[in-house]
């Protein structure tokens, strides 16, 4: 690498609900940060606090020595990344490009390959926490690629996130990600299904939840998204369809290895339902819609 980390200049591109967090963390640290995002409007208030918009990725590339994505799916990644006008074809020989969006391990690969051609450096690092890990910068970041790559951009994780786990080579920190969203899509099931019983015999589900978060039923949804289903706030931390589009990711890596994944596959199913419903920019805690409405 021609920089180090101290001294970077850093590109965001994605500044959504989790990615306008990360950004701000990165910019409040003092480094140069140039942004783009496809919406203007939702880069506005880091571009009030100092950040550099830029008109394309290809122009943002080219300004920066580590680029860091947090976009919606894995067709995005792939437009922003490959091609004349991608990251890979304009960026400066030694940067680093980091996606932090959940995606596909197989495009994490090429990403991967396609960067080691150019003289550049490649991690897949998606995370999880949601909007609350985003904003408290406490994401779990799971990563995938060559170690020295990692311990030299340690330091931006670090603002960012408070586990930090190197899985293995390219792909690994996407196949990672699935394991963490497999374990949700059945726990998110499971945290509904408790409150509709609760509701169902008559108990107070507020005081059911104080009850039994803290044994082994406790869980990160459970806690955090639990009340919200309670309070009937929809708004999302992670929006509906994109947990569909990770879902899908993970089944079809699934059936590539031969895997059954049951509960996998009932949780897509109903989280489809919901969207089929209109209801695929609310947040994942909406599923709690499907079991009040059967009630």
């Amino acid at each position: 690498m021609n920089y180090s980390p101290e001294n970077a200049t850093v590109g965001f591109i994605g500044t959504g609900v989790m990615g306008a967090s990360m950004a701000g963390h990165i910019l409040k640290a003092g480094y140069p940060l140039h942004v783009y995002t496809r919406t203007r409007t939702k880069a506005e208030e880091l571009v009030r606090q100092g950040a550099i918009w830029q008109e394309t990725p290809a122009e943002l590339a080219a300004a920066c020595d580590v680029i860091i994505t947090m976009i919606g799916y894995p067709q995005d990644v792939e437009a922003v990344y490959l091609g004349e006008q991608g990251l890979i074809a304009n960026a400066r020989q030694g940067s680093c490009l980091i996606d932090m969006t959940t995606s596909s391990p197989l495009l994490a690969q090429r990403i991967a390959e396609a960067c080691a051609a150019r003289g550049l450096h490649a991690l897949d690092a998606p995370v999880s926490g949601g909007d609350v890990g985003a904003r408290e910068a406490r994401l779990s970041i799971m990563i995938g690629g060559e170690e020295q790559t990692v311990t030299a951009v340690r330091p931006l994780l670090e603002l960012l996130g408070s586990n930090i786990v190197h899985q293995g080579a390219a792909g690994a920190g996407q196949h990672t990600k699935m394991c963490n969203q497999i374990a949700i899509a059945s726990n998110m099931m499971g945290v509904c299904e408790a409150i509709a019983y609760a509701q169902s015999a008559g108990l107070n589900p507020q005081t059911v939840l104080q009850a039994i978060a803290g044994g082994a039923a406790g869980s990160w949804s459970l806690a955090n998204l639990g009340p919200r289903m309670l309070a009937g706030d929809y708004e999302p931390g992670f929006y509906i369809k994109h947990f569909i589009k990770d879902m899908g990711i993970a089944l079809d890596a699934a059936r590539e290895m031969g895997l059954s994944l049951p509960g996998l596959s009932l949780a897509e199913s109903l989280y489809r339902q919901l969207a089929e419903q209109g209801l695929e920019d609310k947040g994942t805690q909406a599923l709690i819609q499907y079991y009040l409405s059967s009630q």
